[in-house]
């Protein structure tokens, strides 16, 4: 991923809502599934890590990129932004080249 296709998702990363709240019990199987299943079916997606999380951030995004075969597009703070390219073209993304 160029620096400007992570620029651009970066900005629309700003207008969205964390769907997905990582608490105390970390990354479990069921997380995990949820958010592949929702990069499925949007792409672009910010996951909120709660304070009572020991781990941090950066380590769990790192660990659902890998899990769901996801780009770990920015962590900012307690907030991780993941994309993964969908396979409905209606919906699709563009990045730019």
């Amino acid at each position: 991923m160029t620096t400007k296709q992570r620029a651009y998702l970066k900005s629309l990363a700003m207008k969205i809502d964390p769907i997905f709240q990582v608490g105390k019990s970390s990354m479990t199987p069921t997380l995990t599934a949820a958010i592949a299943e929702a990069l499925e079916a949007r792409e672009l997606i910010k996951i909120s890590v709660l304070q009572n999380c020991a781990d941090d951030p950066k380590e769990i995004a790192q660990m659902v990129g890998e899990r769901t075969r996801s780009q770990v597009v920015q962590v900012i703070g307690k907030k991780i932004i993941l994309y993964k390219e969908g396979k409905d073209d209606k919906k699709k993304i563009v990045l730019p080249k």
